[in-house]
């Protein structure tokens, strides 16, 4: 049967506790970065015996999303630990000189899952504006300048991934839509970052509690072709294919003449729910109504599933694909 929709995961993967055991202990730098090639090797594995079409590592040689690129920029000083969202915490940095290019903190990563995959990998990137808000600014005279100065670094990156051969580049945006009346700063420091990438651009960009709805005015001028975002973690998990059924998938429709691809958030990461295949169906027909072409939706899970217990997160993955299948079958 032939594929209508292509699948993909977001990004993380929660690490396997034997991993992180060994890393803590007296093995040397070598046998360390064997263990990360392992999990690493594991993880893309995984996905793809799943089914997925676009795979990466599991960001398993990273951190955070936040602290791994700032380790490798000049210009900051870790503060202390600050809560994100819901009990989890990252190392907030303060911006005490000019942000500078120290070394390509993807690069290797990329090339690793580049000799293993055998899907199309998509690496997973902080976005400029994202590492800005997150920090704290003791040096530069506004948000946008530091914001312009991140720009610079993090197009290196993804220029260098890119010319190494990285198919598909998604800029992780979680900060973009929390604060509405920056949207306009934000599509500028977005599209410096990806300005001349010979790559595909996604971006992923969390649900912040407005609907998208200041996002929107700005999709058409934002240079990426395709569009990740949330939905599942608002929807019922009840059957349907109505309007009623579906209420987390609303937003959909400020998005049908965007011309964009839409990554269709499925799967709910915040919970060990794991939905059924029906129901994975019933979202993306939902959305296939909404949209009217099935060619630009993609299926993936809201976001990335570290905070699940890898055993739930696989589980997940294998529902998701089993519900595109039924997807496709009720389509044709």
């Amino acid at each position: 049967m032939m594929k209508l929709f292509k699948t993909q995961e977001i990004g993380s993967l929660k690490k396997p506790s034997w991993l992180l055991d060994y890393l803590k202990g007296k093995a040397s730098d070598e046998e360390k970065k064997e263990a990360l090639d392992e999990a690493a090797f594991l993880n893309v594995k995984m996905l793809e015996n799943i089914g997925l079409d676009y795979v990466y590592d599991g960001e398993a040689r990273r951190v955070e999303m936040y602290e791994l690129p700032v380790r490798n920029m000049d210009g900051f000083e870790f503060a202390g630990r600050v809560r994100s969202w819901d009990n989890r915490y990252y190392k907030k940095a303060r911006v005490v000189g000019e942000v500078k290019y120290r070394t390509n903190y993807h690069l290797d990563e990329f090339l690793f899952v580049k000799s293993i995959a055998e899907r199309v990998p998509k690496v997973p990137v902080t976005g400029a504006y994202t590492i800005m808000d997150w920090s704290y600014n003791e040096y530069y005279k506004d948000r946008v300048e530091l914001a312009m100065g991140l720009a610079k670094i993090v197009r290196r990156v993804m220029a260098e991934l890119a010319n190494n051969g990285a198919p598909v580049l998604q800029v992780d945006e979680p900060a973009a839509t929390t604060h509405p009346s920056e949207m306009d700063m934000f599509t500028s420091v977005f599209n410096e970052q990806v300005s001349g990438i010979n790559a595909k651009i996604s971006t992923h960009i969390c649900y912040s509690g407005d609907d998208y709805s200041s996002l929107m005015p700005h999709v058409a001028e934002l240079k990426a072709s395709h569009f990740a975002l949330e939905f599942a973690n608002r929807d019922r998990n009840e059957l349907g294919v109505d309007e009623d059924s579906r209420p987390g998938y609303r937003a959909l429709k400020a998005f049908k003449e965007s011309g964009k691809e839409i990554g269709l958030g499925v799967l709910d990461v915040h919970t060990d729910f794991i939905e059924p295949p029906e129901l994975v169906r019933d979202r993306i027909l939902y959305a296939v109504k909404v949209l009217g072409d099935y060619s630009k939706i993609y299926v993936n899970p809201d976001c990335g599933l570290r905070t699940r217990k890898r055993k739930i997160a696989f589980e997940k993955l294998k529902s998701m694909i089993e519900g595109v299948r039924l997807a496709e079958q009720a389509i044709k």
